[in-house]
C-alpha cells in the first residue's frame, strides 16, 4: 500500500510529493499526460511563496542566485502600477521564470527523494473506506489500480478527483474578457519616453513596460524581454465573436491591439523561441471547492481554486496549499498528529482561498472599460496614492496579509517566520538555511539554552529540531516554527513562557514522547 497517491504532476503536485517524501513519507504521482507539458501557463512566481521555496533550497536553482528573494520596486493591481520601491518592509517579491522550468526543478528534486511520477495514467474512479483509497487508473499498460491511505487531488480546474469525489465547485464564470498573448519581434515604430515609457504609432497615450494599461476599449501590455523578442497581449470586453475552435493568429492580435489602444502594429514572430505562443484566453472563471477534505481525499491548488491570473496569484495559492498539507498530512501517516490537525487543513486555507477568490475578481472590475469604472478608478487611484493603502494591497498580493489563528498572541505567531540573520554554532546562517530539512523548528534566541534537550520541549525531540543562536535585533526570544514556515508560538525577549511553548508544542506537534 502507498502512504499518498496525488493526481497530477503539475507545479503543486510535484511539489507536495517532495514535501511528503521529504516527511518520510512514500507518495506516488499519476498523470494523465505522457509527458511533461510543453503550453505555457504561468510565467513565473509572486508572492510569499518565493520565501517559502527559499526555506527548502529551492529558489536558487529557480533564480540561479545564492541570496535570498528580494522584493520587486514595481508591480500592478488592477492595471494600477504600484510604485513599491520606498514602500517600508516591501512584502511583495516576484520571479519570473517559466512555468516548464519551475516543474521541471520540482520533478528532478523530487526524484532525487525517491519520488515516482506514471505517466500517461488518467485516473478513472476510486473508492475510499475507512483505512484507505482505491484509485482505479488507465494507462500505458491498460487499466490498473492502486491502493494508498490517503488520495490527493493536484489535477487542475478541471479535477477529475473533485468530480468524483462529489464536492461543490460553485463561483462565478463570465464570456468576458477574451485575452490573447503571444510573443513576436519587436514592433517598428515604437518609441520610448525619457520617463521610460512606450509610444505606439497612432497613439497618443503613453504605456508602461511590464505592466497593465487599461484604455476605454480593453487591456493592453507590452514587456520586452530581450532585444529579439517582446511580450503582447490585449483584455478586451464585448469584442467580436471568437471561434475558440481556431488557434490565435498574429493577425487577430493585432486587430485587437488596434480596437484597444488605436495603434496599428505588424506583428511577426520572434526571432528566438519563447515560451508565449499564441493563445487566446475566453471569459474568466472564479470558483472554490467547498470543502478541501472528504474523509480520505484532500484538493490542493486549481483542484482547490480557479481564478483570474491577473498579477499571478496562482502558485503562491496553490504551493501554499501543499506547504500547509504535506507536514499535517505526513504527521498523521507516521502516527504523532494532535487530533483535528488534517482538518485544520481546510480550516487555514480555505479563507484564504476566498480571499484571492474576491481581490481576482475585483481586479478583473476594475479593469472594464466604462464611464463607471473610469470614475471607480479615480477613487481607487487616489487611494493609492496613500502610502497604508499601498502597503495593504501589496500585502494582500503577497498573501501576506493572512494570519492563522495559532492560539499564541505574540505579533509574530501566526505570520510567515522572518528573515533573520543569525549567528549559530556552524556559524553565521540565515532561518531559511536552518528550514531546508522540512521538520518543525524550535529556534532559542535567548542565548541560554534554557530550551534544550533537558527543557520543556525535551518530549519533542523526534520530530522537533531545536537551535540556539544569537540575533542582533531578535523579534522574540524563542520562535517554534511549524514545517510550513509559519511561527505557531513565540515569547517576547526575556520571557520564556514554557506553558505556553508546552502548550503549542501539544496543539501542533502531538503528544511527547519519554
Amino acid at each position: 500500500m502507498h502512504d499518498v497517491v496525488i493526481v497530477g504532476a503539475g507545479p503543486v503536485g510535484l511539489f507536495l510529493a517532495r514535501e511528503l517524501a521529504l516527511a518520510g513519507v512514500r507518495p506516488v504521482v499519476l498523470d494523465r499526460l505522457p509527458g511533461r507539458s510543453g503550453e505555457q501557463k504561468a510565467n513565473g512566481l509572486v508572492g510569499q511563496v518565493l520565501r517559502l521555496l527559499d526555506h527548502r533550497g529551492l529558489h536558487e536553482p529557480l533564480s540561479g542566485s545564492p541570496d535570498a528573494p528580494r522584493p520587486v520596486p514595481r508591480f500592478v493591481f488592477g492595471a494600477f502600477p504600484l510604485d513599491l520601491a520606498l514602500l517600508p518592509g516591501n512584502p511583495l517579491y516576484a520571479l519570473p521564470v517559466p512555468q516548464q522550468r519551475i516543474e521541471e526543478v520540482l520533478e528532478g528534486s523530487a526524484g532525487e527523494l525517491g519520488v515516482t511520477v506514471r505517466r500517461g495514467c488518467e485516473v478513472t474512479g476510486f473508492t475510499q473506506d475507512a483505512t484507505g483509497v482505491t484509485v482505479e487508473y488507465h494507462g500505458p499498460d491498460g487499466t490498473g489500480r492502486l491502493r494508498a491511505r490517503y488520495l490527493v487531488g493536484a489535477d487542475g480546474g478541471r479535477s477529475t478527483v473533485r468530480k468524483l469525489a462529489g464536492i461543490g465547485f460553485p463561483g462565478v464564470t463570465s464570456p468576458d474578457p477574451v485575452s490573447r498573448i503571444a510573443h513576436v519581434r519587436p514592433p517598428e515604430g515604437i518609441r520610448t519616453t525619457d520617463a521610460g515609457e512606450l509610444l505606439l504609432p497612432g497613439c497618443p497615450t503613453p504605456f508602461r513596460p511590464y505592466t497593465h494599461t487599461r484604455t476605454e476599449h480593453g487591456v493592453f501590455v507590452l514587456s520586452p524581454f530581450n532585444p529579439d523578442a517582446v511580450m503582447i497581449a490585449t483584455m478586451e470586453w464585448g469584442g467580436p465573436p471568437v471561434d475558440q475552435g481556431t488557434p490565435l493568429t498574429l493577425d487577430e492580435l493585432r486587430a485587437s491591439i488596434r480596437r484597444v489602444t488605436g495603434a496599428d502594429l505588424p506583428l511577426t514572430p520572434a526571432r528566438t523561441a519563447g515560451p508565449f505562443t499564441p493563445r487566446r484566453t475566453v471569459g474568466h472563471h472564479t470558483r472554490l471547492a467547498e470543502r478541501y477534505r472528504d474523509g480520505r481525499v484532500l484538493l490542493v491548488g486549481d483542484a482547490a481554486h480557479v481564478h483570474a491570473a491577473t498579477g499571478g496569484p496562482g502558485l503562491n495559492l496553490g504551493l501554499q496549499d501543499a506547504a500547509n498539507l504535506s507536514w499535517k498530512l505526513a504527521a498523521e501517516l507516521r502516527g504523532w498528529a494532535p487530533p483535528g490537525l488534517l482538518d485544520s487543513y481546510h480550516r487555514e486555507r480555505h479563507p484564504i482561498g476566498r480571499r484571492v477568490f474576491m481581490h481576482s475578481q475585483a481586479q478583473i472590475a476594475l479593469m472594464a472599460p466604462g464611464p463607471g469604472t473610469t470614475a471607480l478608478r479615480a477613487l481607487v487611484g487616489e487611494l493609492l496614492s496613500h502610502e497604508d493603502n499601498l502597503a495593504r494591497i501589496a500585502a494582500l498580493m503577497a498573501g501576506s496579509d493572512i494570519r492563522y489563528d495559532t492560539g499564541c498572541p505574540h505579533p509574530a505567531a501566526g505570520r510567515f517566520a522572518p528573515d533573520l540573520t543569525l549567528t549559530t554554532a556552524d556559524g553565521k546562517l540565515r532561518l531559511a538555511e536552518l528550514a531546508r530539512s522540512g521538520r518543525p523548528l524550535l529556534l532559542d534566541l535567548t542565548g541560554g539554552g534554557s530550551l534544550g534537550p533537558t527543557g520543556r520541549a525535551a518530549g519533542w525531540r523526534d520530530r522537533v529540531d531545536l537551535v540556539t543562536a544569537g540575533c542582533a535585533e531578535p523579534p522574540a526570544g524563542a520562535l517554534l516554527l511549524r514545517p510550513d514556515g509559519y511561527v505557531a508560538w513565540a515569547c517576547e525577549v526575556g520571557e520564556a513562557d514554557p506553558e505556553g511553548l508546552e502548550r503549542a508544542l501539544r496543539t501542533w506537534f502531538g503528544a511527547p514522547r519519554h
